[in-house]
């Protein structure tokens, strides 16, 4: 925390403010300053924590909440409690996942928090694959389209194939084009 803090300091020229959100599951440890001394010399670092297993006892705010940073709490505790529980968090992934549109999110924010909980909330083959055919009968329902991260990162690179052949069609023109220049001068 220091050292990020110092550092990003130096290197902006300007005052750093660190918070740690603190993600383990130990209710003990709360982690709140840094300090290290030698030979007379001593630095003291003091900085704020905020413990995500401490809103477990308040779920009901986290569910409550209009803040996408719930949504991210939640998912949070949802994995830790549901580990090695794969039909119980494919559960609450798709609870989680359906809350997005309930809380009327844009679009943007909806894929950028499902992209958060593919990630975090992951699943074995079987059961993402039925996830997502439970999820595609949810869209439909509502008439809504949901892109995974995959699908859109392979759009992207349709895309920028596409921009690369239209590229190197036209390089490959002008080449020909000097080529075929070189070859009258010749």
């Amino acid at each position: 925390m220091y050292r990020y803090n110092y550092r990003l300091g130096d290197r902006y020229n300007c005052p750093v403010v660190s918070l740690a959100i603190i993600a383990d599951l130990n209710k003990e440890w709360r982690p709140t300053s840094f300090h290290t001394s030698m030979w007379g010399c001593s630095t003291d670092f003091k900085f704020p924590i905020v413990k995500l297993l401490a809103y477990q006892d308040d779920w009901a705010a986290l569910e409550a909440s209009r803040n996408p940073f719930a949504v991210v709490v939640m998912a949070h505790l949802k994995t830790k409690e549901t580990h090695n529980k794969p039909k119980e968090r494919k559960t609450w992934r798709y609870h989680l996942t359906t809350m997005l549109y309930d809380r009327g999110y844009g679009e943007q924010v909806i894929l950028d928090l499902n992209n958060f909980l593919d990630w975090v909330m992951d699943l074995p083959e079987e059961l993402e694959e039925q996830f997502q055919t439970e999820l595609k009968a949810f869209e439909e329902a509502r008439q809504m389209k949901y892109v995974t991260a995959m699908e859109r990162m392979a759009e992207e690179r349709g895309e920028e194939r596409a921009r690369g052949k239209e590229r190197l069609t036209t390089q490959t023109e002008i080449a020909l084009n000097m080529l075929l220049k070189n070859m009258d001068l010749g």
